[in-house]
């Protein structure tokens, strides 16, 4: 089982970084391995935002989409993500976002997750740090590209 965690000091205000991973259609734009994005409902309750999206990941031949159940809490600046059905026996992933000085924002991604294919998930056990790497590296530069020269 994939397991693993990356932290990032990201040039971006808080509250812009939250919205860029909410805005969940967005992602095959700029998330490496992520070829459509489509959220089915997305509402408010309370404290709460929900919203559950499909997202088509894969690399080379191998794709698949899978539902998630994404809940964005306010109170304390974070993201919870599980699937609902797709091609993995589970995953679940977790954003926690902090202010630092001077415009910069702490996110910490966590993700555990299974793929039902054995074979394809002794694949992703090899690449996977790597990968995971190139999904943060590629937030890190989207947010700073929509938002890191808004003070300037």
């Amino acid at each position: 089982m994939p397991k693993a965690s990356v932290k990032r000091l990201i040039e971006c205000e808080k509250k812009d970084l939250i919205e860029l991973v909410l805005d969940i259609e967005k992602y095959p734009e700029f998330v490496p391995f992520c070829f459509d994005a489509k959220i089915y409902e997305n509402k408010q309750d309370g404290d709460l935002q929900k919203i559950i999206a499909d997202l088509t990941i894969g690399k080379g031949p191998f794709k698949d989409t899978y539902k998630s159940d994404v809940t964005f809490n306010k109170k304390t600046d974070s993201i919870y993500v599980k699937n609902i059905e797709g091609p993995l026996n589970h995953l679940t992933n977790n954003w926690t976002f902090s202010d630092k000085n001077n415009g910069i924002t702490e996110v910490t991604f966590d993700i555990d997750f299974e793929i039902k294919n054995k074979f394809l998930n002794s694949l992703m056990l090899v690449s996977f740090q790597f990968g995971l790497e190139k999904i943060a590296d590629a937030f890190q530069k989207r947010a700073e590209e929509l938002f890191g020269n808004s003070k300037n």
